[in-house]
């Protein structure tokens, strides 16, 4: 099999872009919050003894019942100040932890992302600021599982 110019210089760019992205981009990943198979040990390897606190600071809106588990729409919000992450979770899932954003100084605290569910849950948001954590949760009925079932 003969490499055309053109393939070869299509894969010197693709190694030219991996060699470009920071190590540090790469070094963010907590392979072990995203391997923990429990709610609470996710929590625990993501982040350590934070005290958390229930609040109505952080608002989580979610579906009652989410029709497919394979899609299933949330938003968070919070009115803290000094927002530096916002982290969801789903208790009943194989891996709990479903998304973590890091914020930037000075952002709106408010995200909205898709997540997959297994099974008829508690997702959990919690909202890390200023070295605390703030925490909501509503309860999602899944009709059809999406983690696989």
């Amino acid at each position: 099999m003969k490499n055309t110019r053109r393939e070869f210089l299509k894969k010197l760019s693709y190694l030219a872009i991996l060699a470009a992205i920071p190590r540090a981009a790469w070094a963010s990943w907590n392979h072990k919050a995203f391997a923990a198979d429990e709610l609470q040990t996710a929590i625990k390897e993501k982040f350590g003894d934070l005290p958390v606190v229930d609040s109505d600071a952080v608002t989580l809106k979610a579906p009652n019942i989410a029709e497919n588990g394979k899609v299933v729409p949330i938003s968070v919000k919070s009115s803290l100040e000094n927002v530096s992450s916002i982290t969801v979770f789903v208790a009943k899932n194989p891996y709990p932890l479903a998304t973590s954003i890091k914020l930037g100084k000075g952002t709106i605290a408010d995200i909205s992302v898709r997540i997959r569910m297994a099974q008829t849950s508690t997702v959990v948001a919690l909202v890390e600021a200023e070295g605390k954590l703030y925490r909501t949760s509503q309860q999602v009925k899944v009709t059809i599982g999406g983690c696989g079932g």
